[in-house]
């Protein structure tokens, strides 16, 4: 994708400015610039050069928020003056665009998104109805085949499928490349975080929607879906053990999980999450979520007398079975994380088989770049690198943790990459003859999570880093997801 001038984030990294956004590819922009907040008097606040974020937002609200939509009156966009009729500044145009190009993805922008990944499925007509309802002509957007190519998409859906799939807590999109691989059309994305958006945008050419909790946000699955996918945040559950169903989980984002289960059913759950899940507040915390689904009709390989009365221990035990690294799959991480995978009590299967280790070796080697000019930059300071061994040597005297960890070519895998690596790199270090050792680069921390290196990762480093360290591990997801297909969706 093109990209316009580039602005320089707090850490120093570039950070892209789409000049082809995605509203401005749909003609979006034109009806835009008649609303009354962009007239000329306007347009500029006297303090900043950027238009009001309060008056575009005022203007263009989630499609899905406005309650002429569910009631099928005329709401602000259908009552917008023709673009061609009225006149506007030059310069005016040009602040509108440069606010867009600098403002994070909405909602009417994933909602657009999904409806042209989707054209000519019926996973889409909920979101053509609703863009119907808001008044833009679905006709004149763009073929799926035409949006991914003038955007030059590089992970666009294969044209034929064998499952749909939800993809929440998204991220970057770790479960949408494995579930693409092996056939599987994901219908509805959701997400958050904003620089997550964009490089979900960058990969895919769909904006995932944003705040889950939000019942606008649910409202618009699709129906119908075979498999949920969520690598969800874990908190413990203030109600935990009082075995009141989903009301145990309230106030914890696995609570809106739940709710979406409770609606769509669909034939397969895959749950991914730390390996601390399994001992969170005692064990309580991964028992909740799991009477909470069984209650719904899901089971799972823990048998079901164990997961309502325990003993937690026994549950720990069961669910140690579930762990999988992302060492034993292809990739040179030691990365253990539970891939919990329930289904529907209806189905023919009694046991899920999960994927076995692959016979393949791996060395940190298979995953560094070699331009010595590119990764000199990574090397750390003397400051940090002092620090680094200074701690060292304290947690040692103190007999807990040896602080930073430092790999070779040669090592079998490195340390679990993690969300905090940008600040200062210490659990994967990379040896360096005659020098301080270096942080890996973000492509290699993309390969350590199985990422292609077509991926394009968020130009800033700091967001790249906190991208795949939050990612799942692709090899390991895409093994899981091989296993729900031949035993849970096609037996």
């Amino acid at each position: 994708m093109k990209t316009s001038k580039n602005i320089t984030d707090k850490d120093t990294n570039v950070v892209p400015k789409n000049e082809r956004f995605l509203g401005q590819n749909l003609g979006v922009r034109r009806s835009l610039r008649e609303l009354p907040e962009f007239s000329k008097e306007n347009s500029q606040d006297k303090n900043s050069s950027k238009i009001s974020g309060r008056a575009f937002r005022g203007s263009v609200r989630c499609a899905t928020s406005i309650p002429s939509l569910r009631s099928g009156t005329t709401n602000v966009a259908t009552t917008i003056p023709n673009a061609e009729k009225k006149s506007r500044n030059k310069a005016n145009y040009t602040k509108l665009n440069q606010y867009l190009n600098e403002k994070d993805f909405d909602e009417n922008y994933a909602l657009l998104s999904h409806y042209i990944q989707l054209q000519g499925t019926a996973e889409a007509e909920n979101y053509k109805n609703i863009l119907l309802k808001n008044g833009t002509d679905v006709s004149t957007l763009p073929t799926q085949k035409d949006f991914n190519k003038q955007n030059d998409v590089p992970f666009p859906c294969k044209d034929k499928t064998k499952f749909t799939f939800i993809d929440l807590f998204a991220g970057i999109g770790g479960f949408r490349l494995a579930m693409q691989d092996i056939g599987g059309k994901c219908v509805f994305s959701s997400e958050w975080d904003d620089a997550a958006k964009q490089t979900y945008f960058e990969n895919y050419g769909e904006v995932p929607f944003g705040d889950i909790t939000k019942p606008e946000t649910k409202a618009l699955i699709p129906e119908e879906f075979d498999v949920l996918c969520a690598g969800f945040p874990c908190q413990p559950f203030s109600n935990a053990g009082k075995k009141k169903g989903i009301e145990d989980t309230r106030g914890t984002l696995f609570y809106h999980i739940a709710e979406i289960l409770e609606t769509h059913k669909p034939k397969a759950i895959l749950l991914e999450n730390v390996r601390g899940l399994i001992s969170n507040d005692k064990g309580k915390t991964f028992q909740t979520v799991l009477q909470t689904i069984t209650k719904m009709g899901y089971k799972c390989n823990i048998p079901q007398k164990l997961i309502d009365n325990g003993p937690i221990t026994k549950i720990k035990t069961a669910a140690s079975q579930m762990v999988l690294s992302a060492k034993d799959f292809g990739v040179p991480q030691n990365r253990p994380r539970i891939y919990v995978v329930l289904w529907k009590e209806n189905l023919s299967i009694n046991e899920f088989m999960y994927p076995k280790p692959l016979d393949k070796k791996t060395c940190v080697g298979d995953i560094l770049e070699t331009d010595s000019e590119r990764i000199s930059k990574f090397t750390i300071s003397d400051k940090l690198w002092k620090g680094h061994q200074e701690r060292r040597k304290k947690n040692a005297q103190k007999g807990y943790g040896f602080g930073y960890c430092s790999f070779n070519e040669k090592s079998q895998y490195t340390s679990t990459l993690s969300r905090r690596y940008y600040k200062d790199g210490s659990e994967i270090l990379i040896e360096q003859k005659g020098k301080n050792p270096r942080k890996i680069t973000p492509r290699e921390a993309a390969r350590l999570q199985g990422y292609k290196d077509s991926f394009r990762p968020h130009k800033s480093n700091t967001e790249a880093y906190k991208q795949f360290g939050n990612s799942v591990a692709i090899p390991v997801v895409e093994a899981v997801s091989k296993q729900i297909l031949e035993q849970i969706l096609e037996s």
